[in-house]
């Protein structure tokens, strides 16, 4: 199925983007770090990788509003349509130069997501989906698999910072699913060896 003009202002905008993103990422040790939040660091890769991509999409849809995980709200003249974007999602794994982290992009149109774009530079995965259309891994259809028993489905969560005030709650969660589920992955970079 041909790609429709949106997802290709979308991809279009999240390659450009991912492209900035891949350099800094062959130099993760020369990555100026500042501190967000306990254990929640932004780099200037996440800050210029936000600009790019609202640079891009407002080229290409110059009225919609944009909400940028840095950045915050930027109100356009079209309040019916927000782009709403994560530019690093995945920091710790990308400052410890680990390649499991994504731009994640989506439209929002009249309070609805009608379509979004993962894109993981560091390995050209390419996540699509708009709504109506179906979604697709680079260009591979996506199917939800058919199994209707928890327990034979496999369960993916992050894993929170301890800084945060979760973590006691996210332990609490995870022993009470763990027992009823085919396969427990948690994913964050402290779990990584955990998968």
């Amino acid at each position: 199925m041909p790609a429709s003009a949106l997802m290709n202002v979308m991809v279009g905008a999240a390659r450009k983007a991912g492209r900035s993103l891949a350099r800094d990422f062959g130099e993760v040790e020369q990555l100026q770090v500042s501190l967000k939040g306990p254990a929640n660091f932004v780099t200037a890769a996440d800050r210029r990788a936000e600009e790019i991509l609202y640079e891009e999409l407002s080229r290409a849809r110059p009225g919609y509003s944009f909400l940028g995980e840095e950045g915050g709200r930027r109100t356009g003249t079209d309040t019916t349509h927000t782009w709403i974007v994560d530019p690093l999602d995945g920091t710790m794994n990308f400052l410890h130069g680990i390649p499991h982290f994504a731009i994640s992009l989506a439209l929002e149109r009249e309070g609805a997501i009608v379509a979004g774009v993962i894109y993981n530079p560091a390995t050209d995965d390419l996540f699509t989906a708009e709504k109506g259309k179906g979604s697709f891994l680079n260009d591979h259809r996506l199917r939800v698999a058919a199994r209707s028993r928890l327990a034979d489905a496999v369960v993916a969560c992050g894993l929170p910072h301890p800084s945060r005030g979760d973590a006691v709650l996210e332990r609490k969660d995870t022993a009470a699913v763990q027992d009823r589920v085919a396969g427990l992955r948690r994913f964050g970079a402290a779990a990584l060896d955990l998968a």
